[in-house]
């Protein structure tokens, strides 16, 4: 008797795990970026391919940011060289015990902040890199626009339960 509820119960819950699978016939989809619809490309019943571009966000302040990022790369680079080369020029120096350990120490913690720094700057750059390219919504697979209910001048507030812009479907 223990054993019938066992796999009755098993049985229960793989069924209960492959239904959402097959059941996802539409898809609510919105941007990973907060911002406000420039552009709409697609209309209700549309085909598209994988890869389709769906919708645009205005990108004014995303391509600012990424300047912004770029920026900060270049000059956290510049100051990681200087760091460089006042560390290697320190270790000289000490080699020939014209200047102390605490000079030395001093311009290696100096060259360990600059590369960090840089590392920070590159991450920065990266994430607005992306951000640019995630305004732009693309078909996540092969299917029909069910829906447009992110017209032009749509808000999106990405960090809050972000509302559908598109509603695509697998089926027609």
């Amino acid at each position: 008797m223990k054993q019938r509820v066992v796999v009755m119960a098993l049985a229960g819950w793989m069924g209960a795990v492959a239904s959402p699978l097959w059941a996802a016939e539409s898809v609510e989809l919105s941007t990973r970026v907060s911002g406000v619809v420039e552009t709409v490309w697609v209309k209700p019943g549309q085909r598209v391919k994988k890869g389709t571009p769906l919708l645009r966000l205005d990108r004014t302040i995303l391509q600012a940011s990424l300047a912004e990022a770029t920026a900060e790369q270049a000059r956290a680079q510049a100051d990681a060289s200087e760091a460089r080369r006042e560390k290697e020029r320190a270790q000289e120096l000490f080699n020939r015990t014209v200047s102390s350990t605490s000079e030395l120490d001093a311009a290696m913690l100096l060259d360990a902040r600059a590369q960090a720094a840089l590392a920070i700057a590159k991450a920065r750059r990266v994430i607005a890199q992306k951000n640019v390219q995630d305004a732009e919504l693309k078909a996540p697979f092969d299917g029909v626009v069910k829906e447009v209910p992110g017209g032009p001048g749509t808000v999106v507030a990405a960090d809050c339960q972000p509302k559908p812009l598109i509603v695509f479907s697998t089926s027609p």
